[in-house]
């Protein structure tokens, strides 16, 4: 750069004498070395200017007005030095000249330069280059959205062709070169413009908005990107640059709320807290946000050894600006004896209660043990917690528990009543229960099955067209169940809000959709994916509940309800549990369907026995 910039300059120089004089003009003696000394001049002001520090392919209007003040400054020091050396002088115009073609031909050329490196001319594949790149629309005309394009310009993946804005006072009108379209239009533009994929450039837009985004381009092929959400840019965790593929949870129709943050470390901050099944979804959540409440210490129970060694691991690795301890445990929920051992050896304060057997058609095929898990695991919890002067004690439960349909639900919902009849049995240790629906990418949930199947190409697997469920993401989900045992009195049922059910159908085709791909059916046999409907498995049904009656009240968040639902006592429970543990021992599969419906009359199995063991095949 620096040897082209003392070339030009000298030519400048002898076209500007040209110029004035009307001839071409060579210089004598006395103006030979000013004319061709001048690089001299230039090359250390514009070293001081960094004119030699800047990239060419990213040269910005602050470059250029640094150009015009370093030009302008050696065009005003030569004219000086020429005119106190030249014996003859020189005429005045040619400085003016000078100065003219000089911020023309240097700034023009960093302008060339930049142009000619981002343009998308060469071929790659045999192609031309433009036509390997993904053409990209771009859903949002403000800040975000014009550093997103430029951005994009110098990617070896993208090439931005428009922008998409609600605005109505810049539709119509070019930035950065792109034509800014109305959202009106959007079918059109896809078409014409031949868009691959949509980037959502919209950071500080509320869930519902972004999903009515989303839901224009539902009816398009093309695969949709988001800008990550202000919080987490302001937090540094990504930067304006970074783009993600729209996830299910961009898809839920609720704005999540602020937590309590005194709820939050009410049960937690300098307690001794213990977590059953902490390898799992649930418990690894709670995991994950317990130890940055300050926890005493936390005590990680599991019958999984891989699931316990990735939590502990995952956790212990975390820099910290506190200390506290974190004991990874191996054990059974039914080993009463080992149990009862790591509650009195680590003196437990805190309960959050998550292990439990969860997958309907896998409980459905394995009854006793499904039984025997989540209500006598249960039962082992919270008599030991009990004697062990456990302060609270908080069930991970769920939607399913409420009018089941299959044994998971039913075993989930005794384990409710087996809390409820103990609160009333004393007030040592302060019992509450907390129900929600699925949680988004949980083991057992939809949501990776329909990403690992839109992966291989499909089928994309679907129970029933009409089937539906709520779903949250896991981390609110366990922000909420948090801060819902912090407000428990004793015996509390609380629910949590899981916004609008979501048609297991609707989601399936928006996630073929938005990744891009087509829907393969009779109205189109040429598209990519196919969704079977492979009807409903043993101990399903088309809808969950969240409550058994109508009677609730509110809470100080909004999104958790506190239900008042019937009870057992615990000497009516107790009989009833203690003839279950026995048809358990003898694996009397019909006696145990009957006594799991004496114990919750909504019980309404969807399916006969479906035990493995219960028939020969």
């Amino acid at each position: 750069m620096l040897l082209v910039d003392s070339l030009l300059l000298v030519l400048i120089l002898l076209a500007s004498f040209s110029i004035r004089l009307g001839y071409w003009f060579f210089p004598n003696s006395d103006l030979f070395w000013v004319i061709f000394g001048s690089p001299i001049i230039a090359s250390i002001i514009f070293i001081k200017f960094g004119l030699y520090r800047a990239v060419i392919r990213y040269v910005s209007l602050d470059s250029l007005w640094a150009t015009v003040k370093a030009v302008s400054l050696y065009a005003f020091i030569w004219g000086v030095i020429a005119f106190m050396s030249a014996e003859d002088g020189i005429p005045r115009s040619v400085i003016l000249i000078n100065w003219i073609f000089s911020l023309l031909v240097i700034g023009g050329l960093r302008i060339a330069a930049r142009w000619l490196f981002n343009n998308r001319v060469g071929f790659q594949n045999n192609l031309p280059y433009e036509a390997n790149l993904k053409r990209v629309l771009i859903y949002g005309a403000g800040d975000a959205g014009i550093q997103l394009a430029g951005a994009l310009k110098h990617s070896l993946d993208f090439n931005p062709v428009g922008f998409i804005d609600d605005l109505k006072e810049i539709q119509g009108i070019y930035i950065d070169g792109l034509n800014v379209y109305s959202p009106e239009v959007i079918g059109d533009v896809i078409n014409k413009l031949k868009i691959d994929e949509v980037l959502i450039a919209m950071p500080s837009a509320s869930r519902y908005r972004r999903l009515s985004i989303i839901n224009a381009f539902d009816p398009y092929p093309v695969t949709v990107r988001m800008l990550p959400s202000l919080s987490d840019l302001a937090g540094g965790k990504v930067s304006v640059n970074d783009l993600r593929k729209v996830s299910v949870k961009d898809l839920l129709e609720r704005d999540a709320v602020s937590p309590n943050k005194e709820l939050l470390s009410k049960n937690i901050t300098g307690k001794i807290v213990l977590i059953t099944g902490a390898g799992g979804s649930i418990g690894s959540e709670i995991s994950r946000q317990i130890v940055q409440l300050q926890p005493k210490i936390l005590v990680l129970f599991e019958i999984n050894e891989l699931a316990l060694y990735s939590i502990e691991k995952e956790l212990s690795v975390i820099d910290y600006d506190y200390k506290f301890n974190i004991y990874p445990v191996l054990g059974d929920i039914n080993n009463k004896k080992r149990l009862a051992k790591v509650f009195k050896h680590f003196e437990v304060e805190t309960v959050y209660h998550a292990a439990a057997y969860k997958h309907v058609p896998m409980v459905e095929f394995n009854n006793t043990e499904g039984v025997n898990n989540n209500i006598f695991g249960t039962l082992n919890c919270v008599q030991i917690a009990i004697d062990n002067g456990v302060e609270t004690f908080v069930l991970i439960s769920t939607d399913k528990a409420v009018r089941p349909s299959n044994t998971m639900g039913a075993t989930k919902r005794c384990a409710e009543l087996i809390l409820q009849a103990f609160s009333d049995e004393q007030i040592g240790t302060k019992f509450t229960m907390v129900r929600f629906g699925n949680v988004l990418d949980s083991s057992g949930s939809v949501i990776p099955l329909f990403k690992k199947q839109i992966k291989e190409g499909g089928p994309v697997t679907v129970t029933d067209k009409n089937i539906i469920r709520f779903f949250m993401t896991i981390s609110e989900a366990v922000e909420l169940v948090i801060q819902a045992g912090a407000m428990g009195k004793g015996g509390d049922v609380f629910v949590l809000d899981m916004g609008k059910p979501v048609s297991i159908d609707d989601l399936a085709k928006k996630m073929i959709r938005l990744s891009g791909l087509k829907i393969k059916d009779k109205l189109n046999p040429d598209g990519d994916i196919e969704i079977k409907y492979i009807g409903l498995r043993p101990g399903e049904k088309l809808y969950e509940e969240l409550l058994v009656g109508d009677n609730t009240s509110v809470t100080d968040n909004p999104l958790i309800m506190r239900a008042e639902e019937e009870k057992l006592s615990w000497d009516k429970l107790k009989p009833i549990l203690d003839d279950l543990d026995n048809a358990i021992k003898d694996c009397d599969q019909e006696k145990i369907r009957k006594l799991l419906i004496q114990l919750v009359p909504g019980f309404d199995p969807q399916c006969e026995i479906a035990d493995i063991l219960y028939k020969k095949t």
